[in-house]
């Protein structure tokens, strides 16, 4: 082992350390109290540490790692879509958390699936939406958790010189570590200190790259190697016409607003909360984060040709940076899959230990050292789950599995999370609307080349007007049969 080797894995060691204590700090001083504690944080989250976690869970490994591949292969394009998600989520928060927040504080929901079962009148048929939405929750957000494990595996191997499986072994042990000690709370503290490491690296980077070429120089190489890189015919691969990348901004703003793994901040919030301010520094932390695509576009111009896109950061880092300097960028890198990692995995054990549980059993107790048990319990099932799918699963792209996943649970949960915050719809309107998003949306990624924006938006239009035509129809029934 080297010395660069040796320094790597005692940045590691340090940064675990800190990560388990934050951790351990989160479940002593919000976590313990009740199941609301573990699952939201006590609703406590101040303005940085919201904004931290929102952003450092929505740029997360394929910000680092699978942007600059799409950026490789298919040019510029991926430069302004990747733009876009910074001012979307800066929109998200100042114009829906509120909203969100004071409905859920009111009725007392601890997780989106419950939120969207309240907000529909609670009873049988609200169980039923909290089940039905936990498990399509559960489901894609395992999928997307696939990616994320195989990004921090692979660039940790190269990393720590070690196999991949070992690596990925490493990096969700500590995960489950300080996620199944802290809750939401200790998933946020962590997101905090990881963006801040996210931010400085993402400066580097851009510093290393723009004081070492020329610009015209950069752009003439660019044109030379391939004009459609600097001036695309298409938007591929967000559509085939070259105004479907401007789709990615109302899919980042629904990205933001819906997603449970998302959404759930804005419930964690403290209730005086002051948006705007969140919303400067989603804002200002986003925009820095956002230029991380011009990484492929570096090294499509001035790097070694690569087999495979997705390799277009590790390379990077290994050809144009100090060993030094390459072993703290990818250590804030696998900063930036970790925090979505260790979101994903509190929401799909928020989904199983306390959705699934609420909705088979009427009774279920709630806000109980039992209820607690089973919360931590899942996080480690689940956790270790998550990884063996990752052992077994078949190549793919790391962005296109992520868009599989969070687009498709953006399709099924549109109607039920946004919508229904300004038009309350009815239970049958709401599960419509959930199945008809899931196989819309999962159906043409999976089966066609449709734009990785414009299957799961086609999939929110169609189970948004189902929850509005099954909602109204179902409504009026009703209200036939009362008369």
């Amino acid at each position: 082992m080297d010395f660069y080797t040796t320094l790597n894995w005692g940045l590691l060691i340090v940064t675990f350390a800190v990560m388990i204590g934050i951790g351990v700090w989160s479940g002593k001083t919000v976590s313990d109290s009740d199941e609301g504690g573990f699952l939201l944080a006590g609703r406590t989250l101040g303005p940085f540490v919201g904004a931290a976690t929102i952003v450092a869970t929505g740029f997360s490994g394929w910000g680092f790692m699978g942007s600059p591949g799409v950026a490789y292969e298919f040019g510029a394009i991926e430069v302004l879509g990747n733009f876009f998600f910074a001012p979307a989520m800066m929109v998200a928060v100042l114009y829906f958390a509120s909203f969100m927040q004071k409905r859920a504080l009111t009725m007392g929901s601890n997780t989106i699936p419950e939120y969207i079962g309240q907000i529909h009148g609670g009873g049988s048929g609200g169980r039923l939406l909290q089940g039905v939405s936990a498990v399509i929750t559960i489901v894609l957000l395992m999928v997307f958790m696939v990616s994320q494990i195989k990004a921090v595996g692979l660039l940790g191997a190269s990393w720590l010189d070690i196999e991949m499986t070992t690596s990925a072994w490493i990096m969700i042990s500590v995960i489950i570590i300080y996620t199944m000690w802290g809750g939401l709370a200790a998933v946020a503290w962590t997101d905090t200190v990881m963006v801040c490491g996210m931010a400085l690296g993402a400066i580097v980077i851009m510093v290393q790259m723009f004081t070492s070429v020329d610009v015209g120089e950069w752009v003439a190489k660019l044109n030379e190697i391939n004009p459609s890189l600097l001036n695309p015919e298409t938007a591929a691969p967000y559509g085939d016409s070259k105004g479907s990348v401007f789709l990615v901004f109302p899919y980042a703003f629904l990205f933001a607003a819906v997603l449970p793994y998302m959404a759930v901040r804005f419930l964690a919030f403290r209730p005086k909360v002051k948006m705007h301010t969140v919303g400067i520094y989603v804002a200002i932390l986003g925009g820095i984060l956002s230029l991380i695509p011009l990484v492929g576009l570096y090294m499509r111009a001035y790097g070694p040709e690569l087999a495979q896109a997705d390799a277009a950061m590790p390379m990077y880092l290994q050809t144009f940076l100090h060993p030094a300097l390459e072993g703290l960028i990818t250590l804030f890198i696998i900063f930036a899959m970790q925090s979505t990692a260790n979101s994903m995995l509190q929401t799909v054990s928020a989904a199983t230990s306390h959705d699934l549980r609420l909705a088979l059993n009427k009774n279920a107790d709630h806000d109980s050292p039992h209820a607690l048990v089973v919360n931590r319990v899942a996080v480690v099932a689940l956790g270790l789950l998550s990884l063996f799918m990752m052992m077994y699963a078949p190549p793919f792209m790391l962005s296109w599995l992520g868009i599989l996943g969070s687009g498709t649970l953006l399709a099924a949960m549109i109607g039920p999370v946004f919508i229904s915050t300004f038009w309350q719809g009815t239970v049958p309107g709401a599960l419509t609307a959930m199945i008809v998003g899931f196989f819309t949306s999962g159906g043409l990624l999976l089966t066609t080349d449709i734009g990785w924006v414009e299957g799961p938006l086609i999939g929110c239009l169609a189970s948004s007007v189902c929850y509005f035509v099954v909602s109204m129809a179902t409504r009026r029934n009703a209200e036939a049969r009362r008369a």
